[in-house]
This record gives structure tokens, sequence and C-alpha cells, in this order.
């Protein structure tokens, strides 16, 4: 059964994550995604791998964001390799880049420069902080805008520094916003008949996804203020936050003070019965809770937890996510066979639709691996046009 983006041809001129991952998702939906690369080193994460880790010469990070694409290698500093691209945009629906501001205008693939070519061209681009203001030479990367965007304080203790969250959010959050203002475009254009440019900036993103945070501070005045405990989030009531079990650690959210003391059989926390107590006395429950929970296992006290009806889950290892049973149950990790690195284990396809289903078709690309195909399949060029082109180093 085909995706839903099935004949859609999508140019993904990215490279590291934000703007990967939503090339990634859009070809796992069906549509056609070519990536383009520079020839020799391909983009930078092909070279340039995450913990130097690597799978019969492939990076894992490469590997990780670039299923279901097909690469071509076009030298894009060459008029040449301009001209090619520009063929390449009169047959695509949408094309994505996050170059830095100005570098794709110097690559001959500017937006003004392409809606010109394909004016049904849906142009997504990506930045660290917009195209406009002091801030946009800056370089937009996920940990500089953690600390831009004030998120670092919201999460710790007081004696710790800032800290800012091991997942790539700020990168992964844009490029599905970008994805999304893509769709977007693309019923817009069922109506207008025309293309347009979508952007989307890191910062603006990350603001974004602390709405409830933001909205407190600007208006209120009110400011995070970490306790000495090491609670998952300064405005969050206790006992919300990590504690050590006897084999591992456990996450607790929200909860009624009274009712975890009643969990715990804990006189002190069974007297805290207005919501505001897990607020006034943070650092207390903290505490109580911390030298409580050693005395049991992880999965006793969920059993525990579970029947109180209070929200509480493990802190996995990445070796306990792929070994439980409702991962394994419900096929979040699926198997690609590479044509070098072999069997990849990764995850599946976080959307599900029932008609028209995402899937993933291809593995991640050799560098180049598709550029003849590509040309003849969208361009019609003949054997002899891209044999001038290979052997001047353009593609």
């Amino acid at each position: 059964m085909a995706g839903p983006l099935e004949g859609l041809r999508v140019l993904d001129a990215t490279q590291m994550l934000a703007g990967p991952i939503c090339g990634m998702r859009l070809g796992d939906l069906g549509a056609d995604v070519v990536k383009i690369e520079p020839p020799g080193t391909g983009e930078w994460t092909r070279t340039h791998g995450f913990a130097n880790a690597e799978i019969n010469g492939h990076t894992t990070a490469q590997l990780g964001l670039n299923r279901n694409k097909r690469s071509v290698t076009i030298n894009l500093k060459s008029p040449a390799g301009q001209s090619v691209l520009h063929d390449l945009v009169r047959h695509s629906d949408v094309f994505i880049q996050n170059f830095r501001v100005g570098t794709a205008e110097r690559l001959g693939c500017g937006y003004e420069q392409l809606r010109v070519i394909n004016p049904r061209l849906i142009y997504g681009q990506i930045s660290g902080y917009g195209e406009e203001g002091p801030y946009r030479d800056r370089p937009g990367q996920d940990l500089i805008v953690q600390g831009y965007s004030g998120s670092m304080f919201s999460v710790g203790s007081s004696e710790w520094p800032p800290i800012p969250g091991a997942l790539w959010a700020a990168d992964a959050m844009t490029g599905y916003q970008l994805g999304m203002g893509i769709l977007a475009a693309l019923h817009a254009r069922e109506k207008t008949g025309l293309g347009q440019k979508v952007s989307v900036n890191m910062l603006a993103v990350v603001m974004d996804c602390q709405s409830q945070e933001l909205v407190t501070a600007f208006n209120l005045g009110i400011q995070p203020v970490r306790s000495r405990a090491p609670f998952a989030h300064a405005w969050v009531t206790a006992p919300y936050g990590t504690y050590r079990t006897r084999d591992g650690w456990i996450n607790l959210a929200q909860a009624p003070v009274h009712v975890l003391g009643e969990a715990l059989n804990n006189a002190r926390l069974q007297q805290m019965t207005e919501w505001s107590d897990g607020m006034t006395y943070r650092d207390e429950i903290y505490q109580i809770v911390s030298e409580i929970l050693p005395s049991k296992t992880t999965a006793e006290w969920l059993e525990i937890f579970d029947r109180y009806k209070l929200w509480a889950g493990p802190v996995y290892t990445y070796a306990d996510l792929q070994n439980d049973r409702h991962v394994q149950a419900t096929g979040m990790i699926i198997s690609v066979e590479h044509p070098e690195a072999g069997t990849l284990r990764m995850p599946n396809v976080p959307i599900r639709m029932s008609e028209t289903p995402a899937s993933v078709r291809l593995p991640p690309p050799l560098l180049g691996q598709h550029t003849e195909e590509v040309l003849r399949e969208w361009l019609h060029y003949d054997d002899e046009r891209i044999r001038v082109l290979r052997e001047a180093g353009v593609i």
C-alpha cells in the first residue's frame, strides 16, 4: 500500500539533524526524497560520526537520519552543478535546506532564485534564529539554542550548573515543525496553484514548546527557582523527578502527596493534603521519598504505584529499551537491510495511518548511489550528458 505522499518529489539539501529528520519523515510518508550532497565527502554526518561510531565505514549518524532517500551528488559551487540542480527543481514539489543565512543564495538555490524556475515549488528553510535580527548570522545548534531559550534553568538542583537536555530536542522539533509547514503549504497550493517559502527557526520552536512556562514568566514576572533537591522541573510540584531504587532508578511524575504517602506508608506525606504542599515542602518531600525508595526494586515500586494510580516509570538504558516487552510487541524497532552496513536495527516510523501507511522502503543511501538513476528518471538525461557531467566532476 502506497504512502500518503506518494508521487511527491522532494529535494533535500540539508545536513546534520534538523533538516535531514524532516526529509526522512517526508520519505517515510511516501515522498520520493532525493538527497543532494557534494561529491567526494558527502554531507557533514558522513564524515563526522556520532560518538565516532561506524558500521562498516558508515557513520551511525548518517544511517540514522537518511532512510527512504536516494543520494545524488552535485557540486553546487560550479555553474554546471547549479544548472543540474535547477533542472531537478523544475520537476520537484519541495526543496528543503538548512544552510547558514546567505549560503543558499551563493549556491544558486535561494528562494527567489528557485521560485522563478518553478513557481509551484514549496521551499522549506531551517535557520537558528531566523533571517532577520542581530542573531541571523549566529550558528544555530541544539545546545546553543537550549541556552538561549531559558529552558536549562528549569531542571535540576540549585547547586548544579544549568542543565541541557540529552535529547536533540531543538533539532528534532524544528524538523517536525518544518514538515508540518510544508504539508500546509502543499494544501494551500491545491487552491492557489502557487508554491511559497516556509521558514522555521530553532529558537522560535523551542520557545513555542515552552508556552506554559513563558506565559507564566512574561505575564507574572515569575522565574523558575530550583530547590536543592534535583527535580525534573523547577515549576512542577514534588515528587516530580528521578529517584534511586534498590536495583536502578525510577521516575515519579505529579502526584497527590498524601496518596504517595499512603503508597509509601509514610505519615508525614499523608498529612500533605493540599496540592500546593507539593511546592511548599518540595525539598522535604524529596528527602523522604529518596530515603524510602532504595528499599525495593524498580519493578516492585511500579507494581505498588500502579495500585495507587500514581504516575511512575522506569529509567531505562538503551539495552533495557530494546528488550522492553511493549516496544517489542508494538514493532517500535525494525530491521533494514543496508548494502554495506548489513542489517540495521532502528526506530520504526512513529506515524501510523490506516489507509496510506508510512513505511521504510529504502535504507540510508550510499553517497551518490542514485545520481544516474535520478537524472535519467526525473530529467531524462542520456548517457552522453551524464558522462560529461561525471568527467567534469559536477556529479
